[in-house]
């Protein structure tokens, strides 16, 4: 049974603010996990209140904060201070989401299109321990061109923090026009995007690629076949590289990027849920809420 959600203020190892969002249980009831939402770029967690609802009638706690440069957190829209900030970031809600969960309870991390690259970098890297990892639409193969990478490679080292638009056209993120005028009317939802945060994009996504035989870690990968905001081959590439006892993947050969925002998100919705439900039992809490 869900709680009440709360807004709150994270201050980041860095000492800037970052708006952090819990959905969680009702105290006394049972839990299965909690998940940590990882939104993308551009956007922030607040567009995925419908996705911690379904979690939560599922059993599992839900947080999930705006990245740096992003939402209601600290930073210029689209700006990247630092080549690691989004993984210090992660690595610094990690820490404090498990010192506030009942430690029986899995931590799930749940990225969508940057953020999926952002969390499967963190696990990559071993920054942080996390029980299992979900993908959407991740940004392992940003699809730049030869011409736009050495653009991001060239302004990255003279400019890393000038900011150009990130040339995301909102109707390829979903093939509901509601969900496409209700990106585009939302005003915490921005365009910007700086050298260093495209160049962190183009080489993060390689690195995991190069990981991938490696992976060690339960792993749901969902993608969109008719994905134009990143390639879906960047997610078939993990797919066909990484050891299949780790890593489930599931394309979805009609959907657009945004799997949970897009007609038939159902099937996403369906996925997801038998997934981590045949992994994680439910615990029994007693008096107290996961976090």
């Amino acid at each position: 049974m869900r709680g009440d959600s709360t807004w709150s203020q994270f201050v980041s190892t860095h000492g800037e603010s970052l708006a952090l969002h819990d959905w969680p249980l009702s105290a006394g009831g049972t839990a299965r996990g909690v998940v940590l939402l990882v939104h993308g770029l551009g956007e922030h967690v607040g567009r995925y209140q419908h996705v911690a609802d379904r979690l939560n009638q599922w059993g599992f706690s839900v947080r999930g904060y705006d990245q740096y440069g992003h939402g209601e957190s600290a930073g210029v829209r689209g700006d990247l201070p630092t080549d690691d900030r989004l993984l210090t970031d992660l690595a610094s809600i990690i820490d404090d989401t498990r010192a506030r969960m009942d430690d029986r309870l899995p931590l799930i991390l749940l990225g969508h299109s940057m953020g999926g690259l952002v969390a499967a970098r963190l696990v990559s890297l071993k920054l942080r321990r996390v029980d299992a990892l979900v993908l959407s639409s991740p940004a392992l193969d940003a699809g730049l061109s030869v011409m736009q990478k050495a653009l991001a490679a060239s302004l990255w080292r003279l400019a890393p923090r000038a900011r150009v638009a990130n040339g995301i056209d909102p109707r390829v993120l979903s093939r509901d026009p509601a969900a496409v005028q209700a990106y585009q009317a939302d005003p915490l939802v921005h365009d910007r995007i700086s050298a260093r945060l495209a160049h962190f994009i183009a080489t993060a996504g390689p690195a995991v690629l190069q990981r991938a035989p490696r992976w060690k870690l339960p792993t749901l990968l969902l993608y969109a076949g008719q994905d134009r905001a990143v390639a879906p081959a960047g997610s078939a590439a993990f797919a066909r590289a990484a050891p299949a006892e780790w890593v489930s993947a599931h394309p979805f050969p009609l959907h657009y990027h945004e799997l949970f925002n897009d007609l038939d998100s159902a099937e996403v919705f369906q996925v997801l849920h038998d997934w981590l439900t045949a992994r994680f039992a439910p615990v029994a809490l007693g008096r107290a809420a996961p976090f």
